[in-house]
């Protein structure tokens, strides 16, 4: 990049559901374990805030998806923890050139009660993108998928920028 160029930042968005799997499940949400909670069915450990965080770090930088890198046809993500894809990701991310501004995510469902743990969640996930990540929930009112509490669906942006030469 032409030093005094200006940074051009870049945005993406990721998506990602999961529903609910067995009782005997782990639910795994936002990097954080809830205990007492039921599970979210996936390939890796199905926690679609993570994994929506990932997505939107692929999507700004343009270097494909959740799939592209992490699909079910890599054994080796089988149960893997969202904060490791999280981590993964801005890893590529930056090995792409970019440097990551930021990550916000809002995911939908009745449950678990997440206010209660928020800062502890964005800052399990911050640790891992290497850059701040912001969480919010929200229900649907009783509406659709996850208002019927047949799972968790979560909507991320992210803000990548070139990184500066050097």
């Amino acid at each position: 990049m032409a030093a005094g160029a200006p940074l051009i930042p870049r945005t993406g968005i990721g998506i990602d559901v999961h529903g609910y799997g067995l009782a005997a499940d782990e639910l795994y949400l936002a990097g954080l374990y809830w205990p007492g909670e039921i599970g979210l069915s996936g390939h890796s450990d199905g926690d679609p805030v993570a994994h929506a965080a990932a997505d939107a770090l692929f999507s700004a930088a343009g270097v494909g998806d959740l799939g592209t890198h992490f699909g079910t046809d890599r054994p080796e993500y089988a149960g893997a923890s969202g904060v490791t894809l999280l981590a993964e990701a801005a890893r590529i991310v930056r090995a792409a050139g970019f440097e990551i501004g930021n990550i916000a995510v809002q995911f939908v469902a009745n449950r678990p009660k997440f206010g209660p743990r928020r800062a502890e969640a964005e800052a399990a996930l911050s640790a891992a993108a290497g850059a701040p990540v912001s969480v919010s929930a929200t229900t649907s009112d009783g509406l659709g998928f996850t208002g019927k509490g047949e799972g968790i669906a979560a909507i991320a942006t992210a803000l990548v920028y070139l990184a500066p030469a050097g």
